[in-house]
This record gives C-alpha cells, sequence and structure tokens, in this order.
C-alpha cells in the first residue's frame, strides 16, 4: 500500500502534462454506458497505455482510454472502459483509476455495469440503482499495509453508496418517467458465469443482481471518502429453476438497448450535484 502512493502520484503527473483540468466528479463507464462520453466536451482523452501504472483494458466493448472534460457543467474524469479481476490483474492495480481520480480532485465516484438479475421481480433491460453491495470476490484491494494518506485501515462501510446521491437519482428518474430499481449488488470474480446452485445462494444471501466488478471500486472510493453511486442494467435473468444458457451477444443487445436511459439518468443526477 506505501509503495500506491508513488504510483498514484506518478500516474497523476502524466495526465496533468495532457490536462490542466481540476475534476469534481470521476466516472466509470462499464457495458451500457460506453456512450456517455461522447456527450462529454472533451478537452483531453488518454490511453491507459498513456498512464504509468493504469491497468489495461482487455474486456469486450471497453475501450481503454480516460477522457477529460465538462459534462452538465461538471468537469468530469471518465474511464472509458474499466478493468476486471478476471483479466489477471490485482485489485489494487484495478482499482488504481480510482485513487487516481480522488488525488486529481474528485470527490463524487459514478460507477455502471452490467449484470445478472436475481430479483424475481426484476426483468432484462431493468436499470438498478445500487443500494449496498456484497463482496464474494475472494479479494480486498485494501490488503496489506495502510497508508494513511490514502485513507483509514479500517473503513466503515455502513452506507458504502451515497443516501443523498440515491435520493437524487431516484429523483431524476421520476422527473424522467423512468422506473428503477433499488438493490443489493454481489460481485464475483468471474469469468465463469454461476451454476444453477450458485444462483440459489446469491439469492438466498440477500442479492439482487450479481456481476464481476464494481464493488473493488467502490471499497476503494469509500476508503478515499469519496461519495459513491452506481447503476446495473439487467442484461440476463438468473432463476436457477429456469435457467437459460446466456449469450454474450445478446447481453451486449440488451445493454445498448438501455444506454440511452441509463444515460439521460446519469446526466440528470450529474446536473443536480
Amino acid at each position: 500500500m506505501l509503495e500506491l502512493y508513488g504510483q498514484i502520484e506518478e500516474s497523476v503527473a502524466a495526465i496533468k502534462t495532457q490536462w490542466s483540468g481540476t475534476p469534481r466528479v470521476g466516472i466509470i463507464l462499464g457495458t451500457g454506458l460506453g456512450s456517455l462520453a461522447e456527450q462529454i466536451d472533451v478537452e483531453a482523452t488518454i490511453d491507459y497505455g498513456d498512464i504509468p501504472n493504469f491497468p489495461q483494458s482487455t474486456a469486450l466493448s471497453h475501450r481503454g482510454r480516460l477522457v477529460c472534460g465538462q459534462l452538465e457543467g461538471k468537469s468530469v474524469m471518465a474511464m472509458e472502459g474499466r478493468v476486471h479481476m478476471y483479466e489477471g490483474h490485482p485489485l489494487k492495480q484495478i482499482t488504481l483509476p480510482v485513487r487516481v481520480m480522488k488525488a486529481m480532485g474528485c470527490d463524487t465516484l459514478m460507477v455502471s455495469n452490467a449484470c445478472g438479475g436475481l430479483n424475481k421481480h426484476y426483468r432484462c433491460g431493468d436499470i438498478m440503482l445500487i443500494d449496498d453491495q456484497i463482496n464474494l470476490m475472494g479479494d480486498n484491494p485494501l490488503i496489506g499495509v495502510n497508508d494513511d494518506r490514502l485513507g483509514p485501515r479500517f473503513p466503515d462501510m455502513s452506507a458504502p453508496y451515497d443516501a443523498g446521491l440515491i435520493e437524487t437519482a431516484m429523483k431524476v428518474a421520476r422527473k424522467q418517467d423512468l422506473h428503477v430499481h433499488r438493490g443489493v449488488f454481489v460481485a464475483v470474480s468471474g469469468p465463469n458465469l454461476e451454476t444453477r446452485a450458485e444462483y440459489r445462494f446469491l439469492r438466498n444471501i440477500g442479492a439482487d443482481v450479481v456481476g464481476m466488478s464494481t464493488v473493488p471500486e467502490v471499497i476503494v472510493g469509500v476508503h478515499a471518502g469519496m461519495r459513491c453511486v452506481g447503476f446495473s442494467i439487467i442484461t440476463d435473468m438468473c432463476f436457477p429453476d429456469s435457467l437459460e444458457a446466456a449469450d454474450v451477444n445478446e447481453i451486449v443487445r440488451i445493454a445498448n438497448e438501455t444506454e440511452p436511459k441509463l444515460r439521460a439518468l446519469v446526466a440528470g443526477v450529474l446536473a443536480e450535484l
């Protein structure tokens, strides 16, 4: 953890050679929110490969670049594509961009993802505001010697997602006549999807959706003192008693179809900040 501070400083220094802005909001554009980058009044675009210590994204539909500029009157840093644990990166490296966002000036973190629906009241194409989370990834980005410059040894996780931001998102959704759920996101390592027995287990422990991201970034966001808000697009249904084989192309199609709604919701929340 102590050497992490130096890596963050190195990354920040490289970004500042290409962008002089001071962002307020960091955005992780997961599956289903990639086109939000097109709405940013871009001041700089930096490939992850040009930023020291940044992990390289190999996931489908994740471009792997940092987009910096203005959106809804706010200065933002947006990750156009995230990195996942199943790609082989340690969680400290996966979450380093969140640390960099904080060091650049961000006090708010917005995350998005595509996920599988466990709640019987959800349907493909629905949007869920993340109200709480469960970490079943078998790892934690905070393991190791703690650097007090980055955050406390034992960060409180009683409310990882900011209640005020959740209420703002619900208000914006009502204004847009958009139905959204509030629920619990459980993260697993992947890359395989889950068995029927695993889906039953996840439902029994209180999860509404399941995915392979988001939780590590939010843990680090909370550790760094950022306000966090998260959005999930349900792209496939994970009902163990009527389970069908997952089709990745269908998952991407549903994410893309739902993207305009999520994009409008996120932009509306940004406008209210």
